[in-house]
């Protein structure tokens, strides 16, 4: 499997010449997801496939699961849920990230299709999605003295009575009536054999994966079994995976970075998957401790969103042995440059940036670990997958293909592309003939790196997580004092971007800052797209037919977040916001001359966003 090893991928050519070689159908070990747990049972059996961590102690002795093992869990849980909901049954789930979520998710596929959930959504939320994906099955943890997944599994069990509900408890845990047992019903089950005639395969939907933000409607993008593969596949060539990589499992596994890359991806390669802790790097424990695990474990591969590379980089060695990394890996979200910058510092090693869309099943370019350069870029593109970056017409159009280095929208084309939502209502806008427009602004040098410039979509990412605009907006203009809403995200130095929402009243009204705040937070289920701030202005800026212009909102929320900064830093200064750069939005201050000797300490803040920054002197102080 792990053909990229003789000749490891480091430019563009060498994607190119690796496509060349054999198609991808030749490189895979099958045209299913399963295919994947046989050939590597085969080749690896007894080598580690995943390390579950639930301490980080250093006398923690954790669970270990070999490739052998992993296929036998895969094909008890396929077998269980085909023995409980027939040919191709929908399965979801609600886990943290355990041994058990893989055997579940890689079973699901197996035996139907898979619909990960995230289950920091509200009840409501969640039986939409249940409800859109048609699952029969929901497979949820047990009760849990921090995690309320149980509680809301039961409220949809009333909800939903013919949905049946399989718990993942240990051992002794007390019976429900009407809740099967995974762990009693899989030990009934085969490990040597799939009960049923064929496992999915080739173009059948693999998975439902929620995307457009936890709030909203819901938009479930389809994964094919022929995608998901291509796409892992692509990007464990372009890292250069190898069976003795070690490599930090920190996202959560209803998100397709999780599963996809940290999951077909390592298991293609024979690698070991380091589990740490349920909740990965949301537990303080993995990142006071972060260094000494990937000294203890060997660690090959250190990786998280960017918002928790941020957290661990400032974590201090104290002497931890790190040399077993030999790189790092982030994606979700947009890297500043000073996280990287940090994180290079302290293990010496480059930090790279993976690229991806739910809809492009989860992968879509990569920075080569072979290879040199390419900082602030997010890499090649995956071999067997077409992007091209195209002009953005005035209506809105996507037109020919940008020259080098000019901006214009990514779009993606081949067997990763999904075959759309669900509801094909949604297509419209995002699938064209088989490709995919993402929505993102972008451009590409001559050496074929792709930079993302911005994003032509409305989304806020807060630390990797997506926030429909859309729900803040409608739950504040059924509020009745409010004509208009619009929500934008704020630049951060911590999460990258927070929502906040201007908002113009009725004539004739009053209402403060403060009780629409409070309005919105008792309305919004998730607390990351509760609104950082909202801002009463006296109008919505609008375009020519009547839409909300967001350029204009970005600008000013940019222009107020570096104002408060100079503020806290008792700074005096002058702030300029364009659009525009290589980061899509330009931010420069210039200085008073009082404060010129802050100019190098506020330019190294100010790298911890999103724009591009550039710091001047010059300007003399005013109050003087």
């Amino acid at each position: 499997m792990t053909s990229w090893l003789e000749n490891p991928l480091k430019t563009l050519s060498d994607v190119e010449r690796f496509e060349s070689e054999a198609p991808i159908q030749e490189r895979l070990p099958g045209d299913s997801v399963y295919d994947v747990f046989v050939q590597a049972a085969d080749l690896y059996g007894d080598r580690t496939a995943l390390t579950m961590l639930m301490t980080g102690d250093d006398d923690e002795q954790p669970r270990r699961v070999n490739y052998a093992e992993l296929l036998g869990l895969v094909r008890k849980s396929a077998n269980l849920f085909s023995t409980l909901g027939g040919a191709r049954p929908g399965v979801a789930y609600m886990l943290p990230t355990l041994i058990e979520t893989h055997a579940v998710l890689w079973g699901a596929e197996t035996a139907g299709y898979a619909v990960p959930i995230n289950f920091l959504l509200q009840p409501d939320h969640i039986r939409g999605l249940l409800e859109a994906s048609e699952a029969k099955i929901l497979v949820t943890l047990g009760p849990h003295p921090q995690l309320d997944i149980w509680e809301k599994s039961l409220e949809l069990k009333r909800q939903i009575p013919d949905l049946k509900l399989v718990r993942v408890a240990p051992p002794g845990t007390p019976p429900v009536d009407g809740v099967i047992d995974y762990f009693d019903s899989i030990h009934e089950q085969p490990a040597d054999r799939l009960i049923f005639n064929s496992p999915g395969r080739g173009d059948d939907v693999a998975a439902y994966f929620h995307t457009g933000g936890t709030t909203g409607v819901p938009k479930l993008a389809a994964h094919t079994h022929s995608g998901q593969l291509t796409a892992a596949y692509g990007c464990a060539a372009l890292m250069n995976l190898t069976p003795d990589d070690i490599v930090t499992g920190t996202l959560p596994m209803f998100h397709v970075a999780g599963t996809i890359l940290l999951g077909v991806g390592t298991f293609l390669a024979g690698t070991e998957l380091l589990l740490m802790s349920p909740s990965g790097l949301r537990n303080p424990a993995m990142v006071s401790q972060y260094w000494r695990i990937c000294e203890r474990y060997g660690v090959t591969l250190a990786g998280g969103v960017p918002t928790s590379i941020g957290a661990i980089a400032e974590v201090p060695l104290d002497g931890a042995d790190i040399s077993s990394i030999r790189g790092g890996l982030t994606g979700a979200s947009p890297l500043p440059v000073a996280v990287r910058e940090k994180f290079e510092a302290v293990t010496g090693k480059s930090l790279n940036e993976i690229y991806g869309m739910t809809e492009a099943s989860g992968l879509i370019a990569c920075n080569p670990f072979a290879g040199t350069g390419g900082a602030g870029s997010v890499g090649l593109r995956l071999p067997y997958t077409t992007v091209t970056i195209r002009r953005l017409a005035d209506d809105g159009t996507l037109g020919d293909p940008c020259d080098v280095d000019e901006i214009g929208v990514l779009t993606i084309a081949g067997p990763t592309v999904s075959p759309g939502y669900r509801d094909p209502e949604q297509n419209t806008g995002t699938f064209v003939n088989g490709v995919l427009s993402s929505g993102d602004l972008a451009y590409a040098d001559s050496e074929g790196r792709i930079y993302i410039a911005g994003r032509s979509k409305d989304l806020i990412i807060r630390s990797g997580h997506n926030i429909d605009p859309l729900m803040i907006e409608n739950t504040l203009q059924r509020h009745p004092s409010v004509a208009v809403a619009a929500a934008v995200g704020m630049p951060d130095s911590y999460a990258g971007e927070l929502p906040v929402c201007y908002v113009e009243l009725l004539p004739d009204t009053t209402v403060t800052e403060d009780e629409l705040r409070a309005f919105a937070e008792a309305e919004i289920g998730e607390r990351p797209a509760w609104p950082k701030h909202i801002r009463i202005v006296d109008s919505i800026p609008m375009t020519a037919v009547g839409k909300i212009f967001k350029p204009t909102l970005r600008r000013d929320a940019a222009l107020r977040s570096v104002r408060e900064l100079l503020a806290e830093q008792n700074l005096n200064g002058e702030v300029d916001v364009t659009a525009g750069g290589p980061r899509g939005m330009r931010v420069t201050v210039e200085l008073a001359d009082d404060d010129g000797a802050n100019a190098a300490q506020l330019q190294d803040v100010l790298n911890s966003y999103l724009f591009e920054a550039t710091v001047t002197i010059g300007r003399p102080d005013s109050s003087s």
